[in-house]
C-alpha cells in the first residue's frame, strides 16, 4: 500500500465511521455485551475487543491500524507515552538474570529504565559499535536494543548487518524509529523484530500530545497488549488517538519539508568557523552519509552540532542569544527548537553516550530556512563577540 493512502485514508471509510470526515473519537470508558458468553469471549480477546478503554478503542484501533500498516508490520500498540511503549516491550522481553545489549548512543530515559530494572535482577551494556557486540554478549543476553540515526550524535548503523548478528546469537532487536519516522525508514523490513516510536514527534506533529507506539509480528506484540499494556496502564486516550490520526495525514508532506529545511540548516553550520562539526546524516561529510542513502528514502530536521568550546556556561549563552529557536525538550513539531545535553542530561547517562560538552541539538520546524539561518549566525556572532 501507498503511504500516502494509508496515512490519509486508511480505514477511513468503514461503516462504523458514518460517513464523518473526521473519524469519530469513542469517548466511553467501557462497552456492553448482549449476554456473559460474549462478555467472556471479548475479555480473553482483550486486545482486540472493545472491553474497556484500557484494552483498546475504536479511535486508538484506527491509529494503531495506519502505524502498523506504515511500519509494514502484522500488528501496532499504542501507549499514552513514549516510554510507557519502550518499558512495556523491554519488560515483555526479558525476565530476572537476563542481559541487554545496547548499541550506540539511545534515549536517556530508555538507558534510566534500564538502570532500573537492574533492581529486578536484568542487567545492560552499551557498546559503541558491532565489532564490540562480540565481547559483550553473554550466555544470557537476550535483547539489542538501538537507534539509527542514534540518539543525539546521529550515527547511521547498518541495520540489514545488525539484525543479522543479533538473529545469528538468537537475541530479539528493538529498534527505536522516531528520527526517521515509517516515511523515511522501515526498519521491519530490515530484518528488525520491533519498532518503537514516540507519537509525540513527528507523528504527531503539533506538539500537542504524548504518545508512543510498538509495531511488529503478532507473536510479539500480542503478548505484550495482553500482559505489560494491561498492568502498566499506559493506556493511549482516544483524545490523542485523534491527534495521531490527524498528524498522520499531513505526515508525508511535513517530512518532505522537514528534510529540506533541515539540510539548509545544517550545511550553514557545517561552513562556520564557530562550529566543530554537524552531526547531520543527510550531509554528505557525514561518516554515514552513503550508507544512510542505501536503507532509508529521506531526512528528517533533528540533528546536533558542535560548538567549539567544553565550557558549560558558554554553551548556554549560545542558546541563550537565539531569538528564533525556542530554548525546550521535544521535537518534531511546527516551532523550532533548541537543547543541550550538556545543560538537561544527567551527566553519567551523557558519559555512557559519549555525547561532549558543547553539543547542540536542533529540530528545525517549519518556519523559513532562511529566518533560521539568520538567527543561529546571529547568535554565533554575538557568542564570538563577548
Amino acid at each position: 500500500m501507498d503511504d500516502e493512502w494509508i496515512c490519509g485514508r486508511l480505514g477511513e471509510d468503514e461503516p462504523w465511521m458514518l460517513g464523518a470526515v473526521n473519524p469519530p473519537i469513542f469517548e466511553n470508558s467501557l462497552f456492553t455485551f448482549a449476554n456473559a458468553a460474549e462478555l467472556g469471549e471479548a475479555i480473553r480477546n482483550e486486545d482486540e475487543r472493545y472491553v474497556y478503554w484500557r484494552g483498546t478503542n475504536p479511535t486508538v484501533d484506527l491509529a494503531q491500524r495506519k502505524l502498523a500498516a506504515l511500519e509494514r508490520a502484522e500488528r501496532a500498540k499504542c501507549f499514552a507515552s513514549g516510554m510507557g511503549a519502550i518499558s512495556a516491550t523491554i519488560s515483555s522481553l526479558v525476565s530476572a538474570g537476563d542481559h541487554v545489549l545496547v548499541l550506540g548512543a539511545v534515549y536517556g530515559p530508555t538507558t534510566q529504565f534500564l538502570r532500573y530494572l537492574e533492581k529486578f535482577g536484568v542487567t545492560h551494556t552499551h557498546v559503541v559499535d558491532l565489532d564490540a557486540c562480540d565481547s559483550a554478549i553473554k550466555d544470557h543476553t537476550r535483547l539489542l536494543y538501538f537507534e539509527s540515526p542514534s540518539y543525539m550524535r546521529y550515527e547511521i548503523f547498518d541495520i540489514p548487518a545488525v539484525t543479522r548478528w543479533a538473529a545469528g546469537h538468537g537475541l530479539v532487536t528493538v529498534m527505536d524509529n522516531t528520527w526517521s519516522t515509517p516515511i523515511f525508514q522501515k526498519p521491519l523490513t530490515m530484518g528488525v523484530d520491533l519498532v518503537v516510536h514516540s507519537l509525540s514527534k513527528y507523528a504527531g506533529g503539533h506538539s500537542d500530545l504524548v504518545g508512543g507506539v510498538v509495531a511488529g509480528p503478532s507473536r510479539l506484540v500480542r503478548p505484550l497488549a495482553l500482559t505489560e499494556y494491561q498492568l502498566y496502564g499506559a493506556a493511549m486516550s482516544p483524545h490523542d488517538a485523534a491527534k495521531v490520526i490527524r498528524g498522520l495525514r499531513t505526515l508525508p508532506v511535513r517530512m518532505a519539508a522537514h528534510q529540506e529545511r533541515g539540510l539548509a540548516v545544517a550545511a550553514f553550520l557545517e561552513g562556520h568557523p564557530a562550529v566543530r562539526r554537524v552531526n547531520h546524516p543527510g550531509l554528505p561529510s557525514h561518516p554515514g552519509h552513503r550508507l544512510a542513502l542505501r536503507q532509508m528514502s529521506g531526512f528528517s530536521s533533528l540533528f546536533s552540532f558542535e560548538l567549539a568550546t567544553e565550557e558549560r556556561d558558554e554553551v548556554a549563552a549560545f542558546l541563550d542569544e537565539l531569538r528564533h529557536f525556542r530554548v525546550g525538550v521535544s521535537w518534531g513539531g511546527f516551532e523550532s527548537l533548541v537543547n543541550a545535553p550538556a545543560l538537561s542530561t544527567e551527566e553519567s547517562v551523557r558519559a555512557t553516550m559519549g555525547i561532549p560538552a558543547g553539543l547542540v541539538r536542533l529540530s528545525v520546524g517549519l518556519e523559513p530556512a532562511e529566518t533560521l539561518i539568520k538567527d543561529l549566525g546571529g547568535a554565533l556572532e554575538r557568542m564570538g563577540n563577548a
